[in-house]
C-alpha cells in the first residue's frame, strides 16, 4: 500500500479550517463525494459496531427548513453537501446479533464461531450499561466518524465544517428521525470555501507541541 509523504499530510491539515462561508455555486464532483461516503462507512468504532447512520440531505427545501434549527448558519444551505450524523437508539442484543451475522458473512465463518465476541459485546453494552450510558457511548463513536470525514475531505482538497451549533431535537423532528429510532448528534457541511470567507486567511491557532504532547 502506497503512503503519502508526511509533508503532504501536514500541508493538507494546515490548509483545512472550519469553513464559515461556502461558495454555493461550487459542487463536489460525484467521484470525490462517493469517496467521502466510503470514508464514512470505513470509519472506526468501538467493537466495530457502527451504531450510527449518516444522512446526506440533498433537498434544497429541506436544508432551508433546517436553517433555523442551525442557528441561522448559512453553511447548511450554501455548502455542496450536508451530512447529519445520527445514532441508532435502543441498541439491543438483536442489534449485536445483526452485526455478528454480518461479520460472519463478510469473513466466511459461522455466527456460532463468534459467540464469545457476541457475548462480550452483550455483557459490556447491554447488560453492563443502561440506555443513557449506551446513548453516550454511541455518540462518542459518531465523533470518530466525524474526525475521519474531516480528515478525508482535507486530503481531497475539499472544505468542511463540523457543526454542533444546531438544535438536535428540531433536526429529529424536521427529518422525521424519531420514527426511525435515530437521534441527531452533530452535522458537517462540505464543499468549497467562498472567496470572501475571512476565516480562510486566519492563522491556525494551536498550543505548542510541548504543551499537548508528552512521553511517559
Amino acid at each position: 500500500m502506497n503512503s503519502i509523504p508526511p509533508q503532504q499530510l501536514l500541508a493538507q491539515l494546515n490548509w483545512r479550517y472550519a469553513t464559515k462561508q461556502f461558495d454555493p455555486q461550487r459542487k463536489i464532483n460525484p467521484e470525490c463525494w462517493a469517496a467521502l461516503e466510503d470514508a464514512l462507512v470505513l470509519s472506526p468504532s468501538s467493537f466495530g459496531l457502527q451504531p450510527w447512520k449518516f444522512l446526506v440531505v440533498t433537498d434544497p427545501a429541506m436544508r432551508e427548513k433546517l436553517l433555523p434549527a442551525s442557528w441561522g448558519q448559512r453553511q447548511v444551505v450554501d455548502a455542496s453537501h450536508l451530512v447529519v450524523f445520527t445514532i441508532k437508539q435502543h441498541l439491543s442484543e438483536q442489534s449485536i446479533a445483526a452485526y455478528v451475522n454480518r461479520m460472519a458473512e463478510v469473513r466466511g465463518v459461522t455466527p456460532e464461531s463468534l459467540a464469545g465476541y457476541r457475548d462480550m459485546m452483550v455483557g459490556s453494552l447491554i447488560k453492563g450499561r443502561d440506555e443513557v450510558a449506551r446513548q453516550l457511548w454511541a455518540a462518542n463513536q459518531v465523533y470518530l466518524a466525524l474526525g475521519n470525514f474531516l480528515t478525508s475531505a482535507a486530503l481531497l482538497g475539499i472544505d468542511a465544517c463540523p457543526m454542533e451549533g444546531i438544535e438536535p431535537a428540531q433536526y429529529d423532528n424536521i427529518l422525521g428521525l424519531n420514527s426511525q429510532s435515530l437521534r441527531t448528534v452533530v452535522v458537517a457541511t462540505a464543499g468549497y470555501r467562498a472567496r470572501g470567507d475571512k476565516s480562510a486567511g486566519a492563522k491556525k491557532v494551536r498550543f505548542a507541541n510541548a504543551d499537548v504532547l508528552a512521553e511517559v
